[in-house]
């Protein structure tokens, strides 16, 4: 058959590979994935803040490249998805390194020394577009070169991936001295470790853990099911086939509620996106976290902070991406249809504990209402409607609603204790989200009735004795919540 070749244009390419969603320290991650499977013991992650010269970079003691490798590495799609990989290979498509970087940057050099031999090779982007080219340059500049002479790996063996005109910051009014981009810049640093933290969490322990640093730090593991914490509830662990693909291992794990975490301990487990964000499946690939804390898009399974506390693991095999759809940022995940079964029903099991320990949690709160004068506010849910009423036996509110006037002291004191006591905790345990039982104002929408008249009737008198006149009053209270959807003397 006769054909055309159709090859893609550099600029349009670049500019695809530049836009596919990666944020900073998704991005560093890929960098660290080629870091691990070159088997370093050792990566440094670097953030040098020079103005719009700032650069980041990469640094390991793994398995070099050397000049053929290299080039291969700098290839876009050198590999396709289905080349083989040895087994601590961590990438999928051979694009990563690409594709992160021209995210991130506009210059991408990397440096790789092999057995006592250098090698380097720079993609300049500015140049590519220029000359419409896949031009990858063997020379650097000099100031990519005094970078280099600073951060080369100090081993026989060990690769640089260097980045610089940084997006976001290479601008004409970037300075050095510019105080608040360069707290940004760090915060990103911040972020990426973070992050790193979180993804390679099963690398940075154990035997063959390794030493991950971010500007000289120490990057601690995260660890989204507290497995160490003695009150964790593990649920039984079950290995579902995934055909061709082999096994797929999925662990539940219930966590401690606040009660029994340090401060330190609770704000730990919220993880870097906070407890709302953390719950759910986390999906490993090669002990490598692809999607942290989601709910697969599975049915009826909604964040819910009554479900903050249950999150599941899930390993699966690298040979099944296609089926898990593994995206090029190895940062989402759908599983199989075989699976979504077996997965909605861990699921379902491992939210029902979650929202257990907090539901016990709150009838053990229940209990101690038992004396009328200890919370000023009452929650009841009678006939499956939640009801929220402020408890009259309190002492402070009889003070308030004692026979001739309350005294402006004994107000404040109740208005700020009302403030400080909001009901939230209990609110959350006994509302079912799924269930019609949100609170509704006097009853709902349509005609008031006389508790609702009356308190209208107090709002009105008190805005006529401030200088309104009775329509201005009324015209007012019409706009007040939840008199704008009541039907009294305000809205003829």
């Amino acid at each position: 058959m006769r054909y055309d070749i159709a090859a893609p244009e550099p600029a349009g390419m670049v500019a695809s590979l530049s836009s596919l969603g990666y944020s900073l320290p998704a991005a560093i991650a890929d960098l660290v994935d080629n870091s691990i499977s070159a088997k370093a013991r050792n990566v440094d992650v670097e953030f040098a803040w020079r103005g719009r010269d700032s650069w980041i970079a990469v640094v390991d003691d793994g398995r070099a490249m050397d000049q053929d490798e290299l080039v291969t590495a700098m290839t876009v799609a050198a590999r396709g998805a289905h080349t083989p990989r040895s087994a601590s290979d961590l990438g999928r498509f051979g694009v990563g390194l690409k594709s992160a970087s021209f995210s991130q940057a506009r210059q991408l050099t990397v440096l790789s020394r092999k057995g006592g031999q250098e090698h380097v090779r720079v993609w300049d982007l500015d140049a590519v577009e220029r000359h419409g080219e896949w031009r990858l340059l063997r020379e650097t500049d000099n100031e990519t070169e005094s970078v280099l002479r600073r951060i080369r790996p100090k081993g026989d063996s060990g690769t640089v991936v260097l980045w610089q005109r940084l997006n976001g910051y290479h601008a004409d009014d970037v300075v050095a001295d510019d105080e608040a981009t360069q707290r940004q810049f760090y915060a990103e640093a911040s972020s990426t470790e973070a992050h790193l933290a979180m993804v390679f969490a099963r690398f940075l322990t154990g035997r063959g853990r390794r030493n991950l640093r971010v500007s000289g730090t120490p990057v601690e593991p995260w660890d989204p099911f507290m497995s160490a914490h003695p009150s964790v509830q593990p649920l039984s662990a079950e290995e579902l086939s995934a055909g061709i693909g082999g096994l797929v291992r999925v662990e539940g794990f219930v966590l401690p509620g606040a009660h029994r975490l340090s401060a330190e301990e609770y704000d730990r487990a919220a993880g870097p996106q906070g407890w709302l964000d953390q719950q759910g499946f986390y999906v490993y690939r090669r002990n490598r976290l692809i999607l942290a804390g989601d709910w697969l898009g599975l049915p009826r399974m909604r964040r819910e902070e009554k479900y903050n506390l249950a999150r599941i693991a899930v390993d699966i095999p690298a040979e099944s991406d296609a089926e898990w759809g593994v995206d090029v940022r190895k940062a989402n995940v759908v599983p199989p249809v075989s699976l979504r079964p077996h997965l909605h029903r861990i699921a379902r099991n491992a939210r029902g504990r979650a929202a257990d320990v907090l539901r016990y949690r709150g009838k053990v709160a229940a209990r101690t209402h038992g004396d009328p004068m200890v919370h000023v506010w009452s929650v009841r849910r009678p006939d499956g409607r939640l009801v929220c009423r402020i408890n009259r036996s309190h002492p402070l509110v009889q003070a308030v609603l004692r026979p001739g006037g309350a005294r402006t002291e004994d107000v404040h004191a109740l208005v700020r204790l009302l403030e400080e006591t909001v009901p939230v905790t209990t609110l959350r345990v006994m509302h079912e989200t799924d269930a019609c039982d949100d609170p509704e104002p006097f009853g709902g929408a349509g005609p008031a009735d006389d508790q609702a008249v009356e308190v209208a009737q107090r709002i009105y008198e008190s805005l006529v004795s401030g200088g309104r006149s009775p329509s201005a009053a009324r015209e007012r209270l019409r706009t007040i919540a939840p008199f704008d959807q009541l039907q009294g003397f305000w809205s003829n």
